[in-house]
C-alpha cells in the first residue's frame, strides 16, 4: 500500500531527473516565494501580469523546464520567425532554476512555461492546487519508455526482473514500473532499484552501471542510435493506455488566463505556428534551435528533430490538442494508487485556447 506523501516530498522526488532530457521539476510549495525565483533574473511581477516593452510589444516571459532541447524548438522557431512579434508579444525565453518552470509560472515571474502531466499531479489536487494550467500539449503522445542493451534480453517489462533499474525514487515513476512489470506477469520486488541520476545513457549502458533506464526516445533513444548501441526498448504507452499521459505540456498562469485570455490565445497561436514549422521542415527547425543553443550536439539535434516532426502533432487534429479523457485517466490512476489526493476531472487543464 502506497501512502500519500506531502506535496513537498512528491515534487522534490520528481524533480531529481528526467534522464538527461529534462532534469528539474518543482521543488515544493514552500519554495513558491522569492526563494523560488532566485535562479531567474528580472523583477518579480504580480501573478499573471505581463508588462509592456520599449518596443510597444507586450512583455512575456517563457520558462523552459531545463536547458534548451528539441522539446522547445517550436518556441525558438516562433521567436526567430517573428510570430510572437506579429502577435504583439515580446517573448523572453529563460532557463528555469532548480525549482522548475512550474514555480515561476505559479508566482507570475513567468507567464508561460514547460511542465509535464506527471509533475503536475503533485499540485493539481484540491488540497495543493497551484495557479497553473496546461493549455497545450507540446508532444501529442508519451514517447518515453525503458531502454536496455540488446544482449540483456529485456524485451518486455517482466524481463526487468533480476536486472538493475536507475530510479530517481519518485512514487509515480516507480508506480508506473510496478504496474508494467506486474501486468506482464512479473514480480516487481525482483526489479533491482538503483538510485541514480543518469545523464549519459550511452555510457551508463555500455559500462553496466545499470541495466535499464527510463528515457525519452526523442533525445536519449536517438542518442543511443547515433552511438551505434544495440538496444531493446519498450514504450509505456504501448504497455497500458493509462500511461499515454501528456509529457511535456505548455503551462500558463491561471490569473493571466482569467484576466487576459487574448494574450494567452496570441501566445498559444504563435507557438502553434512555430511547432507547425517544425513539423513541416525539421532541418530548418534544428537550425533555429542550434542558433539559440550552439552548445548542443548538432547531429543529435537534427536527428531528434526528424523524429519529433512526426510526434509533435501525431494523430491529433492539430498541434496542441489535449484529450481530457486521457488527461483524466492518468490522474485517476495517480489518485487510485495513493500518490496524490483525489484529483477532480479536468484539474490543471484548460482547453479553450486550442480549437
Amino acid at each position: 500500500m502506497h501512502h500519500i506523501q506531502t506535496i513537498d516530498q512528491m515534487i522534490a522526488r520528481r524533480a531529481v531527473s528526467r534522464r538527461g532530457f529534462v532534469r528539474a521539476g518543482l521543488a515544493g510549495a514552500a519554495a513558491l516565494g522569492t526563494a523560488a525565483l532566485a535562479g531567474c533574473s528580472g523583477t518579480t511581477a504580480p501573478a499573471g501580469s505581463s508588462a509592456g516593452s520599449a518596443s510597444g510589444l507586450k512583455k512575456i516571459t517563457f520558462a523552459l523546464d531545463w536547458t534548451p532541447n528539441t522539446n522547445h524548438t517550436g518556441v525558438y522557431v516562433a521567436a526567430a520567425n517573428g510570430y510572437y512579434k506579429d502577435a504583439g508579444l515580446d517573448v523572453e525565453i529563460v532557463q528555469a532554476p532548480e525549482n522548475g518552470a512550474d514555480a515561476l509560472v505559479a508566482t507570475g515571474e513567468a507567464q508561460f512555461g514547460v511542465s509535464f502531466q506527471d509533475t503536475m499531479a503533485s499540485y493539481v489536487s484540491s488540497d495543493s492546487k497551484l495557479p497553473v494550467s496546461a493549455v497545450a500539449s507540446i508532444i501529442q503522445h508519451n514517447t518515453s519508455g525503458i531502454i536496455s542493451r540488446a544482449e540483456k534480453g529485456i524485451t518486455h517489462p517482466a524481463a526487468m526482473m533480476d536486472h538493475t533499474y536507475a530510479t530517481w525514487e519518485g512514487p509515480i515513476e516507480q508506480g508506473v514500473i510496478k504496474r508494467c512489470v506486474e501486468a506482464d506477469g512479473g514480480d516487481f520486488t525482483r526489479v533491482q532499484m538503483i538510485p541514480s541520476t543518469v545523464t549519459d545513457e550511452v555510457t551508463a549502458l555500455q559500462t553496466d552501471q545499470v541495466d535499464t533506464i527510463w528515457i525519452y526516445w526523442a533525445w536519449a533513444g536517438v542518442k543511443c542510435e547515433l552511438a551505434g548501441l544495440d538496444t531493446n526498448y519498450f514504450a509505456f504507452a504501448d504497455i497500458d493506455p493509462v500511461f499515454d499521459f501528456y509529457t511535456p505540456v505548455l503551462i500558463a498562469n491561471d490569473a493571466l488566463i482569467e484576466e487576459d485570455p487574448d494574450t494567452v490565445q496570441a501566445f498559444v497561436d504563435a507557438t502553434r505556428h512555430g511547432y507547425e514549422d517544425c513539423i513541416e521542415d525539421p532541418d530548418a527547425a534544428a537550425d533555429a534551435l542550434l542558433a539559440a543553443a550552439p552548445e548542443l550536439d548538432e547531429e543529435l539535434v537534427r536527428a531528434s528533430q526528424e523524429y519529433l516532426a512526426d510526434q509533435y502533432q501525431a494523430d491529433a487534429a492539430q498541434w496542441g490538442v489535449i484529450d481530457q479523457d486521457r488527461w483524466d485517466a492518468f490522474f485517476a490512476w495517480v489518485s487510485e494508487q495513493g500518490f496524490a489526493p483525489t484529483i477532480e476531472a479536468g484539474a490543471g487543464l484548460n482547453t479553450q485556447f486550442i480549437q
